[in-house]
């Protein structure tokens, strides 16, 4: 599994009028990003424009209005603290601040700031960065003069103890926010106002947040008419690539890849969205590590797409067709520390449905003993889906 990655969109006051930054959150909306950050009085013009997690900055002037405000659309999902005092420079730091001092400016004591904004000058913001931490759901720092060190610095010190949000103006230092010491921030403070830059952001976190697995060959020992059985075609709502599909398989522990219907054929059109991919009772991989049967798939759930080098994705379930047609047992050995082990699933019986072998993609109906299938394997047992530490034998 990875990590949960967000970008948050900066549109307060500071980055120009309302209309200005009315602009930037409709773009950042369309983009798909998860926070907007602007100024409290502004908090239920944002849930005006779209549904989206809205942070807010939290200042002297602004608590009337949130304390006189009516209904849930003024009140924001997380406050931030540090703009306009100490976090940003505004209020020096006292002289003798060594990582320890009374950060009132914080105001963590009522239970309304969930997070502190920094802006890291030098070694004595960074300290009070880490400072800030220790209470702090979120940590919101952008490098000024270094951005790189500090960062760094914060994510060794701090990583584990709140959620690290980098300042970054493009994509790029939000692909390096999101990779410094392989560990990363967990979110980017986005400032910029051209759409393009906030979308390519957001594919930016996509990327960041996909697992890559590691697929092996497992060689075919039978491939079997087995008479008929319900089988689930998953309709996504994504589009698929001619590398693209899913990993499914009648035991978790070993799960076939089978593609996605990409290909045009003298019969079917391609339907690069739907993955044919087993009986009922097969497992499908999905994006938190877990298995779900195929029949209890449902439109609105997500499942995992992988390609043939293992990167993989997320995708929406739009329809799940269940029909009975013919199948194919396919049983196949996977070579393992231990010796060899041996998995199977149930395939439709149809050119349309092509696995990735050795030798490329291959229709089921043209697979033969011998033949080398990709598969993802890996030696755990799962119940309802999560992986447990017991014996589980499946044959």
């Amino acid at each position: 599994m990875t990590r949960k990655r967000s970008v948050w969109l900066r549109a307060d006051d500071g980055v120009g009028d309302w209309e200005r930054r009315k602009h930037r959150i409709t773009a950042g909306l369309e983009a798909g990003v998860d926070w907007v950050l602007v100024d409290e009085r502004d908090v239920s013009k944002v849930r005006e424009l779209g549904a989206v997690n809205v942070a807010a900055f939290r200042s002297d002037a602004d608590v009337d209005l949130v304390d006189d405000a009516e209904g849930e659309d003024a009140t924001a999902d997380a406050y931030l603290v540090g703009k306009d005092g100490e976090g940003d420079g505004t209020v020096d730091l006292p002289g003798d601040f060594s990582g320890s001092a009374d950060l009132t400016t914080l105001r963590r004591s009522d239970n309304r700031a969930q997070g502190a904004y920094v802006r890291i000058f030098d070694e004595e913001y960074e300290a009070f960065a880490e400072e800030a931490a220790r209470d702090a759901e979120f940590v919101v720092v952008v490098g000024e003069n270094w951005k790189i060190i500090p960062l760094e610095n914060l994510i060794a010190r701090i990583g584990e103890e709140t959620n690290l949000i980098a300042g970054v103006t493009s994509a790029e230092e939000a692909r390096t926010a999101f990779e410094t010491l392989e560990i990363g921030a967990e979110g980017v403070l986005l400032d910029t106002e051209d759409p393009d830059e906030i979308r390519r952001t957001v594919e930016v976190r996509d990327e960041a947040e996909r697992e890559s697995l590691e697929l092996r060959h497992a060689t075919v020992t039978a491939v079997e008419q087995t008479g008929s059985a319900d089988r689930v075609c998953v309709d996504t709502g994504s589009i698929m690539g001619d590398d693209e599909g899913m990993l499914v398989g009648s035991m978790s522990r070993g799960l076939f890849f089978v593609h996605a219907e990409t290909a045009d054929s003298p019969y079917v059109a391609s339907r690069p969205f739907r993955v044919n991919a087993g009986a009922v009772h097969a497992y499908a991989r999905t994006p938190d590590g877990g298995t779900k049967y195929l029949s209890e798939l449902r439109s609105g759930d997500e499942v995992q797409v992988v390609n043939t080098n293992g990167r993989t994705r997320d995708a929406i379930v739009g329809r799940v067709k269940i029909e009975k047609r013919p199948m194919f047992r396919v049983q196949a050995e996977v070579e393992t520390d231990d010796g060899v082990d041996v998995i199977e699933t149930l395939i439709q019986n149809a050119e349309t449905v092509k696995v990735a072998t050795a030798d490329g993609r291959t229709a089921v109906t043209d697979l033969a003993e011998g033949d080398e299938v990709l598969v993802y394997y890996e030696d755990v047992a799962r119940h309802f889906g999560e992986e447990v530490e017991e014996s589980i034998i499946e044959q």
